[in-house]
């Protein structure tokens, strides 16, 4: 559409959809019914918060994408997709939130008249967005079709980042270490979490360097104290303490491309343990990152990365990161990379991770993390923030 507002070039967005369909006829599949916005997205441009309605992009054996959704939400498309105007099909409200009707009888009824009735047909499976009523209720309408899981078949077309997201994931680089960095300025005892919050939100936001924040997959996690012996806990507006540890879990965002990026600030003097559990982090973290080059295996930084953990008295019993890039709630990962023992995936140039060795321990817990870009020949640290505890008396 010649005003959408694109972020990627239509050659791009051609490469893409060749590359989505290649993928679909080594799985045989005759059309791919996609429901996670992020990789609509990618496919599209398709950028709204209407992904808590049903709403999907349609990969047909040829021609351009498909968009369909809410017929509220089509002005959206219409304004962010690449798409021609008849690839945005709405359809009719009384589908919202109905006890009597489903928005996947709609789709069925568009898939027939596309002549896909009888298609090979790929549903995306393990995602937030496809529900079992779904499911349930787009196989009862098309009995003739055959429906084979699909997840994560776009997903892993994404894992290798062009330049322009590169760029985009740079920008948010610069916007987390800004968030970082004021939260170093005004954390200190007595301040009530919330504001401090506030403060993360409104420099997210705000943007660094002259690019606008967009607002991130996953909202900042900050626990204090015994509250940090948990790994995903938000905020109230209990007041900072002394002697107390707060991890910061937050992610810089512009234009859905995410850098998420931990710290932890003590305020007041540490104990031992904690000290020792700084050591083992950053001492791990750098056996981790000297297996990221090229040709080695998320397993590779995974296992490095637990063995020297564990020379200095420590375990980790969950993965210790995972892709990052363009994502919309609840995840800023792009569920396809871990780095666990048993993730045999081959690390490529312009893959892009976030290696999260965070420590919850039996009184506190400690996040030193890095996002990272594989290179021809190893790693580049997309952020500057200094890889250390901050300590603030």
């Amino acid at each position: 559409m010649s005003d959408a507002h694109l972020n990627f070039t239509r050659a791009e967005y051609a490469q893409r959809l060749d590359a989505t369909r290649a993928a679909m006829a080594e799985a045989e599949l005759d059309v791919l019914i996609v429901s996670d916005p992020s990789n609509q997205a990618w496919l599209t441009g398709y950028d709204g918060w209407s992904f808590y309605t049903h709403q999907a992009v349609l990969i047909g054996p040829e021609g351009e994408p498909i968009w369909w959704g809410r017929g509220m939400d089509s002005p959206g498309a219409r304004r962010t997709v690449y798409m021609a105007e008849d690839a945005v099909v709405p359809y009719a409200d009384h589908f919202v939130m109905s006890t009597e009707f489903h928005p996947m009888e709609d789709l069925a009824r568009l898939l027939e008249t596309r002549g896909w009735a009888n298609a090979v047909i790929g549903v995306e499976m393990e995602n937030y967005y496809f529900t079992a009523q779904a499911y349930a209720v787009l196989t009862a309408e098309l009995p003739n079709g055959r429906f084979k899981d699909a997840t994560a078949l776009v997903n892993w077309r994404r894992a290798v980042k062009s330049t322009q997201e590169l760029e985009y994931i740079r920008r948010a680089a610069r916007i987390v270490e800004a968030m970082h960095a004021r939260i170093l300025e005004v954390a200190e005892p007595g301040l009530p979490k919330n504001e401090l919050v506030a403060e993360i939100y409104h420099t997210a936001i705000m943007g660094a360097e002259g690019h606008w924040g967009d607002y991130p997959a996953i909202v900042p996690m900050t626990p204090s104290g015994l509250d940090a012996t948990a790994a995903h806990l938000t905020w109230d507006d209990r007041p900072l303490k002394r002697g107390e540890g707060t991890f910061f879990e937050i992610a810089g965002c512009h234009r859905r491309y995410h850098c998420p990026q931990s710290r932890t600030l003590f305020l007041g003097k540490p104990d031992q343990k904690f000290l020792d559990a700084e050591k083992a982090v950053l001492e791990a973290i750098n056996a981790g990152l000297a297996q990221a080059k090229p040709g080695n295996t998320c397993a590779d930084i995974a296992i490095a990365f637990y063995e020297t953990l564990r020379k200095f008295g420590f375990e980790k019993d969950s993965r210790t990161g995972y892709s990052i890039g363009l994502s919309y709630p609840p995840d800023w990962g792009e569920r396809t990379m871990s780095f666990r023992a048993g993730d045999l995936s081959e690390l490529k140039p312009n893959m892009c991770f976030h290696f999260m060795p965070g420590l919850w321990l039996d009184d506190g817990g400690i996040e030193i993390t890095e996002p990272f870009r594989i290179t021809e020949d190893g790693y580049e640290c997309l952020c500057t923030t200094p890889r250390q505890l901050f300590v603030k008396d």
